[in-house]
């Protein structure tokens, strides 16, 4: 069973709100998934942005790999983690 890190859309038409879950890759986009391992609200200025880094790096240490979007927001995560502090 391959994993994947990726999101699910929740929210009403035109405000999204999304869940970052560990799911295997066969499975629908809004179907089963694993685990919750963090949250993404587009819609709050400034973006939210939370990921419990304990268990994001233990699915990342077991193979799964991140969509292409939430690669981008772990490497966003890190780099405000770094200017702020």
């Amino acid at each position: 069973m391959a994993v994947k890190i990726r999101m699910q859309r929740f929210g009403a038409k035109k405000r999204p709100f999304y869940r970052v879950v560990a799911a295997d890759e066969r499975a629908p986009r809004n179907g089963r998934f694993l685990e919750q391992v963090g949250l993404y609200d587009p819609m709050t200025k400034p973006s939210m942005i939370k990921f419990n880094d304990e268990r994001l790096n233990y699915w990342l240490s077991v193979g799964a790999k991140p969509s292409d979007t939430v690669a981008s927001l772990i490497r966003r995560q890190k780099r405000e983690a770094v200017v702020a502090g």
